[in-house]
């Protein structure tokens, strides 16, 4: 391979690294939103307007505050994940 060649292929696999890292880091991002989202979300909306038989205990809100944790630490992740990005 010639200087030129070593240098598209060099630029090429930095971008394949970079889309790679975005994938990764989209896909944490999304399975932190659903996971609030169906943990935090779905039962409080369930509590307000009484569609399900369910009642707020304080076993309930530590639960929901050790799922909400996770949503964030998976959001938190992601963007640390991002700072690998290639120039």
């Amino acid at each position: 391979m010639d200087k030129l060649s070593w240098a598209r292929h060099a630029a090429l696999m930095k971008t394949v690294h970079n889309e790679r890292t975005r994938l990764l880091a989209t896909a944490l991002n999304n399975l932190g939103v659903a996971i609030w989202a169906t943990a935090i979300l779905a039962p409080t909306a369930s509590l307000l307007y009484s569609t399900g038989d369910a009642n707020i205990g304080v076993w309930w809100v530590w639960i929901a505050g050790l799922w909400s944790l996770l949503g964030v630490a998976l959001h938190l992740l992601a963007r640390a994940i991002l700072g690998r990005l290639l120039e």
